[in-house]
């Protein structure tokens, strides 16, 4: 099973359990709080927030999200985006924490065929109740069902107070040979045993602005399930980036770069995953700019830029890299095959405006980091010249000193 399928899979059998199948919603949300939609339940914040009823009391939806929180991992890791999908189920007062467990644990065993054994889950420490679930009714051995803390397995409240509640994750099994030894910690180790690939939130209480939690009336529930992640399960290979849904972008980059090129797979993949980003966040709607979304986009243009001369490809390559983009993913979302020359005009421009900054910056940035060791400072004012006179971005002069061991006193 492949990437395509999987999505009609999953969306598909919520259908058969009475979920509405929506689609999905721009990657700018409707909401002047966030400048991203992050996750499968963005487009339904209001509904869980009490502020609008529901139109259906389950729906079903595969999500395009866009996040940066982990920016600095993307390309050193083989799971990290700041592009992807979500496929996620989600329920407003409906079924709770069993039917959500049921249902996962059905699709993935009997639709996807993943051996049960190969599956362990983590519920939040105190969860006694999705525990039970998973060892009385689920059947899974305790021994695979780990407790974990606040941090690992607790979702929200966004800002301090509102809609709040525990989770449970449910992680593939790699297998021993995969381990960091033994003191491996399990799913919550940070080891290439475990691959996360389901999360589900039970949304269950309501955070006081004094810190306490009020039981919903209404409780909700709110999965992720990371389509990426998931495919490289089923498609056998423990890298995102050697699915169907990275293969051709990668193999498209590799076919344009010289042989002797070298930090391969740290760079390509960066730039597989920021070509993805960019199309879409184009194609959404966002522009470089100075602030807000605009900014961000430029920031990641730029860090896939600087990817492609690592890789030593030749100038205009985000524009030739927005084809295998849209083969890839275009007939699920149109919007990129129909505003695809919005979206290489941007890239054409925005990428010859910034060599020219680039070429003058690094320059100067290569002529004091030359006199600096690993582990000693850059002078703040040297980011500031950098900024100030040639328009470089002061997270690039981090970004070039870090890869040099170099710290920047802000």
């Amino acid at each position: 099973m492949d990437s395509r399928e999987l999505r009609r899979a999953f969306l598909e059998f919520f259908e058969g359990k009475d979920h509405v199948i929506l689609p999905s919603s721009s990657l700018v949300p409707d909401d002047p709080t966030l400048l991203f939609t992050s996750a499968g339940m963005v487009q339904f914040k209001d509904i869980f927030w009490g502020k609008v009823p529901p139109k259906y009391p389950r729906v079903t939806t595969c999500q395009k999200c866009f996040r940066t929180t982990d920016i600095e991992r993307v390309g050193t890791t083989a799971y990290h985006h700041t592009f992807f999908e979500m496929l996620g189920n989600f329920s407003f007062g409906d079924y709770f924490k069993e039917g959500a467990i049921r249902y996962a644990w059905e699709f993935l065993t009997q639709v996807l065929s993943f051996p049960p054994e190969r599956l362990w889950v983590s519920v939040y420490e105190e969860d006694d109740e999705a525990y039970s679930i998973w060892r009385d009714v689920i059947g899974i051995p305790p021994e695979k069902i780990v407790r974990l803390s606040k941090e690992h397995n607790w979702w929200g409240p966004v800002g301090g107070q509102g809609p709040c509640g525990p989770d449970t994750e449910i992680f593939w099994d790699w297998g021993e040979k995969h381990s960091c030894g033994p003191d491996c910690k399990g799913p919550a180790c940070d080891c290439n045993r475990f691959s996360e690939i389901w999360n589900l939130v039970f949304m269950q209480f309501d955070a006081q602005p004094d810190g306490t939690l009020k039981e919903l009336t209404r409780k909700n529930i709110d999965t992720g399930m990371g389509l990426e992640r998931t495919t490289a399960v089923l498609e056998g290979v423990m890298s995102d980036f050697e699915t169907d849904l990275f293969r051709p972008i990668c193999e498209e980059i590799e076919a344009l770069m010289p042989r002797h090129a070298s930090r391969v797979a740290r760079y390509r993949n960066l730039l597989a995953d920021h070509i993805r980003a960019l199309v879409f966040l184009i194609a959404d709607g966002v522009l470089p700019g100075n602030e807000k979304q605009g900014y961000v986009l430029r920031r990641v243009l730029r860090r896939a830029v600087r990817a492609a001369d690592r890789l030593e490809l030749p100038e205009g390559i985000l524009v030739r890299l927005v084809e295998p983009v849209v083969a890839t993913l275009g007939d699920i979302y149109p919007e990129i095959v129909e505003r695809r020359r919005l979206v290489e005009e941007v890239l054409s421009q925005e990428e010859k405006a910034f060599r020219r900054t680039l070429r003058a910056g690094e320059a100067l940035l290569e002529e004091v980091l030359s006199q600096l060791k690993e582990g000693e400072v850059l002078p703040g004012e040297v980011a500031f010249e950098l900024y100030d006179t040639y328009g470089f971005p002061v997270e690039l002069t981090e970004e070039i000193a870090r890869e040099r061991g170099i710290s920047v006193d802000r």
